[in-house]
Parts: C-alpha cells; structure tokens; sequence
C-alpha cells in the first residue's frame, strides 16, 4: 500500500500493529488493510471482542473519576494507543480544565495520531517511549516538564500488559514506576484473562502471533501480584464491570464476558 504521509517511513505496514487493532475493534478509523484483517478473524474466532474493548475503555472512564474524586489532577497514560472519543484529558479536563495528562505509546503510528490531534490541547504531551524502560520513559522531557513527581499521580496501564511477557519483567517495571512515584498516587490496570475460558484453545492467540503480536494472559493471582508495594482499592481484582460501576445495570448478567480484570491500587 502507498506510505501515508503522516506516517513515519520507518513503520512497516505489513504488519498488524496492536494498537491499531484495537483501535479499530472500538470502531476507530486509525488502522490499515493488514490491521483490520488481523481484527477480522480475530473477531471471527471471539465475537464477544469488540464489547470486551469497549468494557476496557469503560473501565478506563470510571477509574479516571475515581481518581479525580481523590483529588488526583495529573495522569500518565503508558500504552495509550491511538485517541479516540472518552480519552482520559476529556474525562479529567471536564472536572478540572487545569488537569494535566501525558500520553506514552511505543507505537510511532500512535504517537503521530495523539501528537496530531492534541497540538492545541492544553495541558496535554505525548511521548514515543516504552513500558519495559522505565528510566527512559521518566526521564523523558514530555514526562518531566509536565508532571510533578512530588504530587500523586495517576498511573494507567490499561490493556497494555497483556503484551508484556514475563520475560519482560513487567512486575520489575511497575516497581520501578511505583517508586517515582509520590504517596497518594494510584496505578490504574486492566489485564485480559484466561480464567473464563472464552479462548479455551489459545485460537486468538495464535492469531496474534501469526501477526507478529505475543499476547499474555494472566491469572487472577498473577495481576494481584502485579500490585505489589499497593494498597488495592475495593473490591480488588475484578472483572471489568463488576469496578465501581455507574449503576446496578451496567453490571451484565456475566462480567465474566468482559475476559478482563480491572483494579486500582494506591502507593502509600
């Protein structure tokens, strides 16, 4: 296909890119063919996919009023993908204009999406960096001159540790991102899961992995383990709904359908 201008020539579109799939299983238009193909039969083999996204970005809505709630006014997204309607400057802004927010994504199609959309947004960066660095990712300018580390803040990794592996050390990084941080911040996580046993084969998987994409589930025990050093807010580990719901009717009949967990926990 032709290389959009907006794209940087570096990025091999051939390939599926994790973020534009799931950009595009939230009805985004930030994806190409070879995306939408993955997402495709992806959707063929787990139908119930694009609810389990939009339970995800539900999830992500209701952690940021939680934490703005508590007076939290300065967010690091890590894994933020490519923007779409409900992004965490919307939510936080609407409660207080001055609330400040920082995107990271190690996606450089990601990156050129937020840094295009957000050039007149106040209060508002988007860094490329990656998870796993956490030192570079700190150290980053766009983290530094707008965050302060000496206030709490609000950490999001939602639906990014799932490509992850463990030998990655994602718990190693968490730690050392729980350690800039300041008493009274929060980590907000999501984690798809196995424990319902909505991919009982591992199909969806091997075709994340056809794509060039390692996807991780993790265990109910495993995601708690991830919070180590916090304090977990109730109910805990749960599946996505069943976190702080708006209402009783939000909650489905089976939150297990979510095939996620959600959790906050708060540095003391």
């Amino acid at each position: 296909m032709e290389h959009p201008h907006w794209v940087p020539s570096s990025v091999d579109l051939t390939r599926p890119s994790a973020a534009r799939v799931y950009d595009y299983y939230l009805g985004g238009a930030h994806n190409f063919a070879v995306d939408r193909e993955l997402a495709e039969q992806v959707i063929r083999e787990l139908p119930e996919l694009p609810r389990m996204t939009q339970a995800n970005r539900a999830f992500l809505r209701r952690s940021v009023r939680f934490l703005m709630d508590r007076g939290v006014r300065q967010f690091l997204d890590i894994g933020s993908g490519i923007p779409t309607v409900g992004n965490v400057h919307e939510i936080a802004q609407r409660v207080d204009p001055h609330a400040r927010v920082v995107y990271v994504d190690n996606d450089p199609v990601a990156v050129a999406h937020s840094r295009a959309l957000l050039t007149e947004q106040p209060n508002t960066a988007v860094v490329h960096a990656d998870l796993r660095d956490p030192v570079r990712l700190l150290a980053d300018p766009g983290v530094t001159a707008l965050l302060d580390f000496d206030a709490p803040i609000g950490l999001l990794m939602v639906a990014v540790l799932p490509f992850v592996p463990d030998c990655d050390r994602p718990a190693a990084a968490i730690a050392a991102y729980r350690e800039a941080l300041a008493p009274g911040s929060y980590l907000v996580l999501s984690h798809a899961t196995d424990d319902a046993g909505l991919d009982p084969e591992g199909r969806v998987k091997a075709l994340y992995r056809r794509g060039s994409i390692q996807v991780v589930t993790r265990t109910r025990q495993q995601v708690t383990d991830l919070l180590d050093g916090f304090d977990m807010v109730d109910p805990g580990v749960v599946y996505l709904p069943l976190w702080h719901p708006d209402s009783a009717e939000d909650v489905a009949e089976h939150p297990e359908r979510s095939g996620a967990y959600g959790v906050v926990g708060r540095r003391v």
